[in-house]
């Protein structure tokens, strides 16, 4: 009896203030699927570091007939073959070292032919122009100031250059466009906490009187509390459970059907399902505390009970 008097007074609340609840679904669905997608990118953030990360590689560059003319750096002149095979033995005595691989001048001239053949420069270079290099593969790609040290401003080294470099401004602003979502995200939060609050406030100045008449016969604070409470939990999940599917939507219209089919993003190693049914239980659970716990301590304040 008691229960089916809960129940029906969870419903009675929810229709009189229908608006209201309403926006705080909204407001906790938007909210909690910004908290998803933020998740999410950092688990993507983490899966394509992992993925190129242990890809990268550091260049150790030589220098050309070319770069002796122009470039400070080879002022003494091109590289010999004694401090090739120098530099190549120091390299293989390099603990941080896992591989080294040689690139010759006509091997490199390939390479730029296949990815840039379509540019006015290319017609114009000649293999004797590109420039030797050690591609090194490092045990740890954060070791490459290792590397750089011991081989810059060397004899016969025209620059050292590590990718991964390249690859920390894109992670960078993919990390600052996370702080971006989180930031909108806690101020959507706080948002519905307000709009939670409100709406338990109304509530129970609307049921005023049959509280009064509760507390004459004796009921207790928490059987008087319970269906305000109730009705925060059941609207927060409801808004937790708009978040998930929009999470799950996105997931497989964006990527699924989208992003992963492009050709230009083929390279790039996608989060899983798993990352995003793992967030799910995360995201239904808080929405159905946050707004339990925001109505209980409202109560607390604004009913005396």
């Amino acid at each position: 009896m008691r229960a089916q008097f809960v129940l029906s007074e969870i419903g009675v609340g929810l229709r009189r203030n229908l608006t209201m609840t309403f926006a705080v679904i909204v407001s906790v669905a938007l909210s909690l699927a910004l908290f998803g997608a933020s998740l999410l990118m950092s688990d993507q953030v983490s899966t394509m570091k992992g993925y190129w990360y242990d890809k990268v590689n550091v260049s150790v560059f030589l220098c050309n007939k070319s770069d002796a003319e122009s470039d400070p750096n080879c002022a003494k002149g091109a590289v010999t073959d004694d401090q090739k095979k120098q530099i190549l033995a120091d390299l293989d005595k390099m603990s941080v070292v896992e591989k080294v691989t040689y690139e010759s001048q006509d091997q490199a001239y390939k390479h730029y032919k296949e990815q840039f053949g379509d540019s006015p420069l290319a017609a114009s270079l000649t293999p004797d122009q590109m420039q030797e290099s050690y591609r090194i593969k490092l045990k740890d790609p954060e070791k490459y100031q290792v590397v750089a040290t011991a081989f810059d401003g060397r004899d016969g080294v025209q620059s050292v250059q590590d990718q991964k470099g390249i690859l920390d401004n894109l992670f960078g602003l993919l990390n600052g466009m996370n702080w971006a979502a989180r930031a909108v995200m806690a101020l959507m939060l706080v948002v519905a906490l307000m709009l939670i609050v409100n709406t338990v406030r109304v509530s129970a100045f609307s049921r005023r009187r049959e509280t009064g008449i509760m507390r004459l016969v004796g009921a207790s604070g928490f059987y008087i509390q319970a269906p305000f409470i109730m009705e925060a939990a059941v609207a927060g999940l409801i808004g937790g459970g708009v978040a998930c599917a929009f999470l799950v939507v996105s997931r497989y219209f964006i990527i699924d059907h989208g992003l992963a089919l492009s050709e230009k993003l083929n390279l790039i190693n996608f989060i899983g399902w798993d990352a995003v049914l793992t967030k799910l239980p995360l995201i239904l659970a808080t929405s159905l505390l946050m707004p339990a716990l925001a109505a209980f301590f409202a109560l607390r304040k604004y009913l005396k009970v």
